[in-house]
């Protein structure tokens, strides 16, 4: 049987094959068998183990926060800088129209090629990152804007500096000031979303995860590590730490899933795009009317219930 890589690889080149076909308008015959072929290949992705989804949520081709902030928002204005140090670039955000309506919108951003993931440290956030994350979300508060936050990260960045400089009090901040946001927050897990480098902007009213993206309290290598002391029984441990979409929304902990087409959402974004758009749509309305203190409860509520629906699986 096929892994996932051979048959994502098999999608690609098939999609360079179809791409190629229509633009030298060649015969239609030919190019309806490669869309059978491409379709009979994309159904092999239909049934995924854990294991599968980590390697689809760490995808370079993956839709980044940049390309769901292009596809979704209109007049973005990035905001950079913690105001006390440097600019975290592995912190995406800024000020959008969703639809019309003023929000704040920001993300963990990841590179497409090994120089991106250098500038933005593969996407793990410094103490500065956080920081800037939380200013432009009371930013929002202030202006009455809700917040919308892209989760994408292997975890906050670890380093010597990162911990001098504050990485756990800035987490620990964030999880606290978000707590009690008179905005709502909608959080969306792309990709990878691991421990608390994740949480520190997921403190949402709704979150919600792509159908192949992944939520844990850290990575499966790093959980095999401390369990086994072997990271290659990473696969092992990926069934046992529940970390994908449905198993989290059977525990309580996320409220929907976003379907991705088969084989992975960078095989189609423009689906994923749409499916998150008429979420985010249904989500605001939900929020509509409601005063700062019920949006509050509303989102403590939410953290306080986990533990019950956990309990009754």
């Amino acid at each position: 049987m096929a892994t996932i890589r051979e048959i994502d690889d098999k999608l690609t080149v098939l999609e360079e094959r179809i791409a190629e076909f229509k633009d030298e308008m060649k015969d239609i015959e030919q190019l309806s068998e490669l869309h059978a072929e491409y379709d009979r290949t994309a159904e092999m992705a239909s049934d995924l183990t854990p294991h599968d989804r980590v390697f689809l949520a760490r995808h370079a081709r993956r839709p980044k926060v940049d390309d769901y902030i292009d596809a979704l928002f209109e007049d973005f204005f990035v905001q950079r800088g913690d105001i006390l140090n440097k600019e975290d670039k592995s912190i995406y955000g800024g000020i959008a129209t969703f639809h019309g309506v003023p929000v704040t919108v920001l993300g963990h951003r990841k590179g497409r090629d090994l120089q991106e993931n250098m500038e933005f440290n593969f996407g793990m956030p410094e103490p500065e990152g956080y920081r800037k994350a939380l200013r432009l979300m009371k930013q929002a508060e202030k202006f009455g804007r809700p917040i919308i936050t892209f989760i994408d990260t292997p975890g906050a960045y670890p380093g010597l500096d990162a911990e001098a400089h504050g990485q756990s009090q800035a987490i620990s901040q964030n999880l606290a000031e978000m707590s009690a946001l008179k905005v709502p927050v909608i959080a969306i897990v792309t990709g990878e979303g691991c421990s608390g480098g994740a949480l520190a902007i997921g403190v949402a009213n709704s979150v919600y995860m792509l159908e192949n993206a992944v939520y844990s309290v850290l990575s499966p290598e790093g959980f095999a590590s401390i369990l086994w002391k072997d990271s290659a029984r990473a696969d092992e441990a990926c069934k046992l730490m529940k970390l994908t979409s449905f198993d989290l929304k059977e525990y309580g902990v996320i409220e929907g899933i976003i379907r991705e087409p088969l084989g992975g959402a960078h095989h189609n974004p423009s689906v994923v795009y749409r499916e998150i758009d008429e979420m985010l749509v249904r989500e605001l309305r939900r929020f509509k009317g409601k005063s700062g203190s019920e949006i509050a409860r509303d989102r403590y509520e939410k953290f306080r219930n986990i533990d019950s629906a956990v309990l009754s699986v």
